[in-house]
C-alpha cells in the first residue's frame, strides 16, 4: 500500500502534523523532494520539533524513515538536525533512517550562489529561503552535482569536486565577485559532515520495493504544496522541484510504483510564505490578528506568513493537480473567534469572473471575490467527534468540501496528536 501526504496550496498546510499522526499505521515514511527550505512542525509528548530534512515519522522510533532520491540534502544542516533530535530524546540509527545514495548534496557554494543572486535581484527577488535550493537543482540537471553515494568513494568524490569547483568558481568569483571555493576546503567539509552519515546511505529504491513486495505500508511525504510546484505552481515563484503526488514514486526512488491513496492537506484559511501572487491575501489589523492566532511564521525561516481567507479557486486547483482522494483540513480552531469568515469564492481577471486558477500575468492581476460565512464563535479545541463541532463549523467544512469537490476526512482542531476529528 502506497499513500502520499501532499500540500494543496502554497505549503505550510500542516503536512508534518498529519504525517506524524497517520504514520502510526504505516511502516515506512519517505521524503521525496526538496531540501531544508521548508519545515514541518510536530508536537508530541516529547516536545515540539521542527524538521527541515528528516521525514516527520522520525519521531516514531518503530518506523523506518527514508530520504529519497529526489531530495537535495545539506549534510551540515542534516547533522545538526539529527543532533537536536537526539538531544530531545529521539533515537536515530541506520535501522530507522535510510538516505538514498542517489539524492543530491547541497554544497556550501550552492548556498552562497543562492544568497548572491537574491542580493543581486534586489526588489525583484523571488523570496528565496537562501538555502541553496535553486542552484543545487540547477546543478543536478546540468549533471554537475555531488550525490550522497559519492561520499562513500573518497577518490571519486575528489575527482568530481575538482571538475565542479573550477566551473562553479567561474560563476561565484567572475559574475558575483564572491569568495572562491577550494577543493581541499570542500573535502574537509565532506569529511566533517559526510562521514557521520555514511552508515545511513544505501540504495533506497531496492529497499522500498522489497518493503512493498513484503506487504509493508509506505507513506510518501511531500514538502511545500501544489502551488509551489516547478511546473504547475505560481511560476517563477515556485520551488525548484516537483511537489505533486505523481512525482512521489519517482522522487522516492520507486518509479515503477503507483500511489494508492493521495491525502491532500490544506488549512481552514490561506497562508503563503515568500513572494508571488496570493490573490486571497488580507492586510492590516484583520490579517495581523489571524497571523498571531495561527502562529503563522515559517518553520524554516521564521518569516511572517501572508494570510487570507480560504481560497476556493486555488484549493480546487490544488486538489485536481494533486489527484487528492481525501482531504485533511488543519487549524479549524484558529477560526473559533471570527464572527464572519471570509472566503475567496472566485477571481476577477480584467472584469471577468473566473473560477479556474489562472497562470502568468492573469494570476498576477487577479482580484479576489469574497463572500462571508457565519462563524461559530466558540471553542472547537476539545471536539473529538464530528457531531461535537458547532453547527456553523460543520456547515463551513461541508461548504469547503463541496467547493473543492473532495471529501474531507480529517479535521485538525489543535497542534497535539489527539486534537483530530476523523469524519
Amino acid at each position: 500500500m502506497l499513500t502520499s501526504i501532499v500540500g494543496i496550496n502554497w505549503g505550510d498546510e500542516g503536512k508534518g502534523r498529519m504525517v506524524d499522526l497517520l504514520s502510526e499505521s504505516q511502516d515506512v515514511v519517505v521524503r521525496y523532494q526538496g531540501g531544508n527550505n521548508a519545515g514541518h512542525t510536530v508536537i508530541n509528548d516529547k516536545g515540539k520539533f521542527v524538521l527541515n530534512l528528516l521525514p516527520s515519522a522520525i519521531l516514531r522510533e518503530d518506523k523506518v524513515n527514508v530520504m529519497g532520491t529526489g531530495m537535495v540534502i545539506d549534510i551540515q544542516h542534516l547533522c545538526g538536525e539529527i543532533q537536536r533530535l537526539r538531544e530531545g530524546g529521539i533515537t536515530i540509527t541506520p535501522e530507522n533512517l535510510k538516505i538514498s545514495d542517489k539524492a543530491i548534496v547541497c554544497c556550501p557554494y550552492n548556498v552562497a550562489q543562492d544568497c548572491l543572486e537574491e542580493d543581486r535581484l534586489g526588489d525583484k527577488k523571488f523570496g528565496s529561503t537562501r538555502r541553496g535550493i535553486a542552484p543545487v537543482y540547477a546543478d543536478k540537471y546540468m549533471k554537475k552535482a555531488i550525490r550522497m553515494g559519492d561520499i562513500l568513494h573518497p577518490e571519486y568524490l575528489r575527482s568530481r569536486l575538482e571538475t565542479i569547483v573550477e566551473w562553479k568558481n567561474l560563476t561565484i568569483t567572475g559574475m558575483y565577485k564572491g569568495e572562491e571555493y577550494s577543493v581541499e576546503g570542500l573535502l574537509k567539509w565532506f569529511e566533517t559532515y559526510g562521514t557521520p552519515l555514511k552508515e545511513y546511505i544505501c540504495d533506497t529504491g531496492y529497499y522500498l520495493n522489497s518493503a512493498l513486495k513484503a506487504g509493508k505500508r509506505v507513506m510518501l511525504e511531500a514538502q511545500l504544496g501544489a502551488l509551489r510546484d516547478i511546473d504547475f505552481g505560481i511560476y517563477p515563484f515556485t520551488t525548484s522541484s516537483s511537489t505533486i503526488t505523481a512525482y512521489g514514486p519517482v522522487g522516492a526512488g520507486i518509479p515503477n510504483r503507483k500511489v494508492d491513496n493521495a491525502i491532500g492537506v490544506m488549512k481552514a484559511y490561506s497562508t503563503c510564505v515568500g513572494e508571488g501572487p496570493f490573490t486571497a491575501e488580507m492586510f492590516g489589523e484583520e490579517a495581523e490578528n489571524l497571523r498571531k492566532a495561527g502562529g503563522e511564521y515559517g518553520a524554516a525561516t521564521g518569516r511572517p506568513r501572508r494570510v487570507g481567507g480560504f481560497d476556493v479557486v486555488a484549493s480546487r486547483y490544488g486538489c485536481m493537480v494533486q489527484a487528492a482522494d481525501e482531504i485533511a483540513l488543519t487549524k479549524l480552531d484558529i477560526l473559533d473567534t471570527i464572527e464572519k469568515i471570509p472566503v475567496c469564492v472566485a477571481y476577477d481577471v480584467n472584469g471577468v469572473r473566473t473560477e479556474e486558477f489562472p497562470s502568468g500575468e492573469a494570476l498576477n492581476i487577479a482580484k479576489p471575490i469574497i463572500e462571508y460565512l457565519d462563524g461559530w464563535c466558540c471553542s472547537t479545541e476539545k471536539c473529538r467527534k464530528y457531531e461535537d463541532l458547532p453547527e456553523n463549523a460543520r456547515k463551513y467544512i461541508e461548504y469547503i468540501e463541496k467547493a473543492v469537490d473532495c471529501n474531507i476526512k480529517y479535521i485538525s482542531v489543535g497542534a497535539e496528536r489527539d486534537a483530530i476529528i476523523i469524519k
